[in-house]
């Protein structure tokens, strides 16, 4: 299997779906001429054409709203933020059409889309271009959720949300569009609500997504160093959730951590934790422990960004909460 990028990967699942289904096309800011703010649609304006790769306005309520109108009459619009911290001016096409439409229309109307773009940190680039949006966008019935962490699951998942009869809004890290990873050529596909176990273990099991799962892999070295088995599993896909997978983990270790670079206020791994409880809360050796940001705005100097994040040295601490070990 070739070794590309996130970046590649999700160019990649672009252009293939692009290819496979005339009704499928790319709308948003810079997507065209300026081949992506990301370079995640280099080439394809080329390839297909502008009606299909659309440079639109500084206008996200407006041109989300397009895609809803296109994918009410059989198109599959991609629609793509800058930053999905732009997508809180299109809330209102996401949430309160794109997401209600099939039952307001009492089936008469499936709405094929996708809402893509980077979410969470990226490297100083202040607090109104940081937040995740993961618990935003999971509080809402009829959207699904998938935030990958690997260029494999980057093209599987991307291309299996291309083919979704339902919306749905994938959340891509800016961390991670430079990382590489074996892909797999041509028809690459990963269902949702599949979790991936990406590291065997006994000791404890650490749950993260999305950029998160790398730190969370690295502290998993770091706890082998110290005799503690832990066990990595990625959710991939967060609504709808693999509670199964999750479950099946916990009741394996006995203890569990959750790490997310969201707020801990209302945040995901609140929901996951409450999951988990109910269904092994015998088999549970202690609390459920959540690893999140800090509880702020995220600041711009870089060493005060690193500091609100999570870090190793916070799961190592947390794991070591749950063994008993402080």
């Amino acid at each position: 299997m070739p070794i590309i990028s996130y970046r590649e990967a999700l160019n990649a699942a672009l252009r293939e779906e692009m290819q496979r289904d005339d009704s499928v096309f790319l709308m948003g800011e810079e997507v065209g001429h300026y081949q992506g703010a990301y370079k995640v649609s280099q080439g394809l304006r080329e390839e297909f054409s502008s009606r299909r790769v659309v440079d639109t306005p500084i206008a996200e309520l407006g041109f989300a709203g397009v895609g809803v109108g296109a994918a009410m009459v059989g198109l599959r619009p991609i629609i793509e933020f800058m930053s999905f911290n732009f997508s809180l001016i299109a809330i209102d096409q996401i949430v309160n059409h794109a997401a209600k439409m099939y039952q307001m229309s009492a089936g008469q109307f499936h709405i094929p889309m996708v809402f893509r773009g980077p979410s969470g940190p990226a490297v100083q680039v202040g607090a109104q271009h940081s937040q995740s949006f993961e618990s935003y966008f999971c509080y809402v019935p009829g959207l699904k959720v998938v935030c990958p962490s690997t260029p494999a699951d980057a093209k599987g998942l991307l291309k299996s949300a291309i083919r979704d009869n339902n919306p749905v809004v994938f959340l891509e890290s800016e961390l991670l569009y430079n990382t590489t990873g074996e892909v797999p050529d041509g028809e690459h596909l990963v269902d949702f609500g599949k979790a991936d176990v990406r590291r065997e273990g006994k000791g404890v099991t650490l749950i993260a997504w999305s950029k998160m799962v790398d730190v969370v892999l690295d502290a998993a070295e770091s706890l082998e160093e110290l005799g503690i088995d832990a066990e990595v599993v990625d959710p991939r896909s967060l609504r709808p959730l693999d509670t199964d997978s999750l479950v099946a983990s916990v009741k394996k270790t006995g203890r569990c951590v959750i790490v997310e670079v969201g707020w801990p206020m209302c945040g995901l791994g609140s929901e996951i934790a409450f999951q988990l409880q109910r269904e092994c809360l015998d088999f549970l050796d202690a609390p459920v422990e959540r690893v999140c940001s800090d509880d702020v705005p995220m600041p711009y100097a870089n060493n005060l960004e690193q500091e609100v994040m999570p870090q190793v040295k916070d799961i190592v601490a947390a794991v070591k909460t749950v063994l008993y070990l402080d």
